[in-house]
């Protein structure tokens, strides 16, 4: 595998988790770029662990991530993206929150595996190709780190245009991904 085809794995590995970040970037209500780096960096690192989980366990555990990976992703990310839908409606009247408000760093690490599932698979791909799954898992990692980022810091632009439902529509955006995810398991 050439470094091109590892660049395109690498971006294709992060737009699950991009489409994630829009949405948590648009419930935190103008987040700072810092905090954007970090949560992209916290994404990155998780991308970038779980092909290396997925080389490791090799071709004993490709039958099982295969048919179920779809499936723990979905359940993840629709778990996170309903919690965030009713944290958005539990909220008052006014159309702005007082304070914005910060993703935990668990939530935040949940989303992150969720959407990094289907690296774990590609990793165990990776197992029976000449691939360096070093530099493979660093190249997802840092396409993860920075569509995140960019993710987030787009959500927080559609976030000050949509005010307080900003969180219901991030949940939403998180069930989406996780209903693709799924379909695209199940129709393939």
């Amino acid at each position: 595998m050439n470094l091109t085809a590892l660049v395109l794995l690498a971006f294709a590995m992060s737009t699950d988790a991009f489409a994630a970040a829009i949405g948590k970037g648009a419930a935190m209500h103008k987040p700072k770029f810092l905090q954007a780096l970090r949560i992209g960096l916290l994404f990155g690192v998780i991308e970038a662990i779980t092909p290396l989980i997925g080389w490791f366990a090799g071709s004993v555990a490709t039958k099982w991530v295969s048919e179920w990976d779809h499936w723990i992703a979905f359940v993840l990310l629709l778990v996170l993206g309903a919690r965030m839908i009713r944290e958005g409606f539990s909220g008052g009247d006014e159309d702005v929150p007082p304070e914005p408000q910060n993703q935990s760093v668990l939530m935040l690490a949940l989303t992150a595996v969720a959407t990094s599932i289907d690296a774990m698979a590609v990793g165990v791909g990776l197992a029976f190709v000449d691939v360096s799954i070093v530099e493979a898992s660093l190249l997802i990692g840092l396409a993860t780190t920075i569509m995140v980022t960019i993710g987030v810091m787009v959500g927080r632009l559609l976030g000050s245009v949509i005010g307080k439902r900003a969180e219901i529509i991030g949940g939403v955006v998180l069930i989406g991904v996780g209903a693709v995810i799924l379909y695209e398991h199940l129709g393939a």
